[in-house]
């Protein structure tokens, strides 16, 4: 899948799992997993989920965010 959305992908020590959000789409777009790649996989099927919903809603997709450099 060819996406230009943000992932944050980071420990959380409370769940001993990564924990993953995805913040163009609110604050309760999160998944997790127990390894990176396994936490990576989760988000990548929550983010085609969320843009199928997007979709069939009608909904515009939210705008994605670009990295600038200072």
């Amino acid at each position: 899948m060819k996406s230009r959305y943000s992932m944050v992908i980071q420990w959380s020590e409370v769940d001993q799992a990564f924990v993953v959000s995805l913040p163009e789409f609110g604050p309760y777009a999160h998944t997790h997993g127990d390894t990176y790649e396994e936490a990576f996989q989760n988000a990548q099927e929550v983010l085609e989920s969320l843009l199928e919903q997007y979709q069939e809603m009608g909904r515009p997709l939210p705008e994605p965010k670009v990295f600038e450099a200072a």
